[in-house]
C-alpha cells in the first residue's frame, strides 16, 4: 500500500494519465499518431525522473508544470503536444483515481482475509455456548458462533461499500480549466471518453477544474467505517480476554512488560484502536475538502495529499492486523461455558418462557420472574431455589425449573442462523 502512494509511482501515474491524452488526441485526428506514440513511450518514470522534476518544481513552484516541462523535453519535437488542451487537475484526478483503485483492490483483499478469519471460527465454534452481555452485563446465552457471524456480515457490509464507492470515486476527468473541454476542440467528449477508457476508469459525468470531493469523502468515510469495525472486533476480543473473563485471547509472542514478567497484553487490539482513531479524523477534513469556492481553489490539495494515502495506508495495516488476531485468537470453550453458569439470574428469560407455554400471561410471567431475580440477588441466595419456593413451584417442577436454567439448552437459533451466515458467504465465493 505504501508503494501506490510513494512519490515515484504517483509521478508515473501523472504520467500515464499524460499518455493517454496524447493518444486520445491521435485517435481523433488531433495530432500525428507517431508524435503519440513518442510521447506514450517517454511518459515513464526511467526518463521523466523524479530528479528532473524537482529541480524544476523548485523553480516553477508547479508539480505538474514540472512534468510537463521534464516530458516535453525528453519527446522532442513530440513535446510540442504533450499536455495539449488540459488542465493540471485533469491529470492530477485522473491520476488520484489511478491510486486509489489500485488501493481498493489491496483493501478489499484485506476485507476479504479478514472475513475468512472470522467465517473459520463462525463455523468451528457455531455450538460454542456463551454468555451473551449487554450493558457490560451478564444477559442470555448464545453461542461464540453466532458473535463470529455477526462480524462475517459486517465485513461483507463492508467489501459492499468498497465495491460500490469504486465506481463512484474511481473516475477521471479531461475536461479543462472549468469543465467545458474548450481548449480540446471539437472532440473534447471523445478525447475524455478514450482517455478513461484507455486507463479502464469511470468518466465524471459533468466537472468544474476538478473531480468533485464528495467522492473522496465517501471514500475516506468508508475506511474510517472499516478502521470502526476493526476496532470494535478488537474491543471485544480485548474485553473477553480481560483476567476476570479469560474467554478468548489474541495470539501473543514476546514481552508483556519490563517489569511485570506475567502480562500478556493485546497489543495488536489496542494498536488497531489507536490508528482507527487516526483514519476517523480523516474524515472531517475530507468533507471540508468539498467546500470549495466556484470552479475549484486549491484548500482541498495539500490536505488531501495527507489525507488519501494516510487513511488508505493506516486502514490496510488495521486490516493486517485484524487479519493476524483472528488467524490465531486463541478461545476457550470451558471458560465460556463456565462463565454463562455464573449467575442462574441469567437464564430468568427461559423460565419465563416456560411459564408462558404452561398458559400464564406474558407480563405476568415476566413480573413473577423478576421478583424471584430480584430476591436471589438481594438476599444473596440460588436464583433456583427462591424459584421453588415460590408460586413458581406450584407451575413448573424442580426439574423443569434446572431445566430452564441450563444455558446449553437456551441459545435460540444460534448454530443455524450461524450456518446460514457461513452457507450465504460460501455461495459467494
Amino acid at each position: 500500500m505504501r508503494s501506490i502512494f510513494a512519490e515515484e509511482h504517483r509521478l508515473q501515474r501523472l504520467l500515464d494519465v499524460e499518455a493517454a491524452l496524447a493518444q486520445a488526441h491521435a485517435s481523433v485526428g488531433n495530432i500525428p499518431k507517431e508524435d503519440a506514440q513518442r510521447i506514450a513511450e517517454r511518459a515513464h518514470t526511467r526518463w521523466v525522473t523524479l530528479e528532473k522534476v524537482k529541480t524544476i518544481e523548485r523553480e516553477t513552484h508547479h508539480d505538474i508544470v514540472a512534468i510537463v516541462r521534464v516530458l516535453s523535453e525528453e519527446c522532442g519535437e513530440a513535446g510540442a503536444y504533450v499536455h495539449l488542451g488540459a488542465t493540471s487537475y485533469d491529470i492530477v484526478d485522473t491520476a488520484w483515481a489511478l491510486q486509489i483503485a489500485e488501493a481498493i483492490d489491496l483493501l478489499r483483499e484485506g476485507l476479504l482475509r479478514v472475513q475468512r478469519s472470522l467465517l473459520a471460527l463462525a463455523e468451528r465454534y457455531k455450538a460454542t455456548v456463551m454468555i451473551g452481555r449487554t450493558h457490560g452485563q451478564h444477559a442470555a446465552p448464545m453461542t461464540f458462533g453466532l458473535k463470529m457471524a455477526v462480524y462475517v456480515m459486517e465485513m461483507q457490509r463492508h467489501i459492499d461499500r468498497l465495491d460500490e464507492v469504486g465506481g463512484r470515486v474511481c473516475v477521471g476527468k479531461m475536461s479543462g480549466a472549468v469543465g467545458t473541454g474548450a481548449a480540446l476542440g471539437p472532440h473534447a467528449l471523445q478525447i475524455q471518453e478514450d482517455v478513461m477508457a484507455s486507463l479502464h476508469l469511470g468518466v465524471a459525468e459533468a466537472t468544474s477544474q476538478i473531480v468533485q470531493r464528495d467522492r473522496h469523502a465517501e471514500f475516506l468515510f468508508v475506511l474510517a467505517n472499516i478502521a470502526t469495525s476493526a476496532e470494535k472486533f478488537a474491543t471485544e476480543v480485548r474485553n473477553l480476554g480481560r483476567t476476570e473473563i479469560g474467554e478468548v485471547m489474541e495470539p501473543f509472542k514476546g514481552v508483556g512488560s519490563s517489569t511485570m514478567p506475567h502480562k500478556r497484553n493485546p497489543i495488536h487490539c489496542e494498536r488497531i484502536g489507536g490508528l482507527a482513531r487516526v483514519v476517523r479524523s480523516a474524515v472531517f477534513p475530507a468533507l471540508e475538502n468539498n467546500l470549495l469556492w466556484h470552479e475549484r481553489d486549491l484548500t482541498n490539495s495539500s490536505a488531501e495529499r495527507i489525507l488519501i494515502p494516510h487513511a488508505c495506508v493506516l486502514t490496510d495495516e488495521i486490516l493486517h492486523l485484524a487479519w493476524g488476531v483472528f488467524e490465531g485468537l486463541e478461545v476457550y470453550p470451558d471458560v465460556m461455558l463456565s462463565n454463562a453458569r455464573l449467575q442462574q439470574e441469567t437464564m430468568s428469560e427461559a423460565v419465563m418462557t416456560r411459564l408462558v407455554e404452561r398458559g400464564v400471561g406474558r407480563q405476568e410471567a415476566f413480573e413473577t420472574v423478576r421478583r424471584c431475580a430480584m430476591a436471589a440477588q438481594e438476599k444473596k441466595l440460588q436464583f433456583k431455589d427462591v424459584l421453588s419456593t415460590d408460586t413458581v413451584a406450584g407451575i413448573l417442577t424442580r426439574g423443569e425449573i434446572d431445566d430452564a436454567l441450563d444455558p446449553t439448552k437456551y441459545v435460540g437459533r444460534s448454530e443455524e442462523i450461524t450456518q446460514r451466515v457461513i452457507d450465504a458467504i460460501k455461495k459467494r465465493g
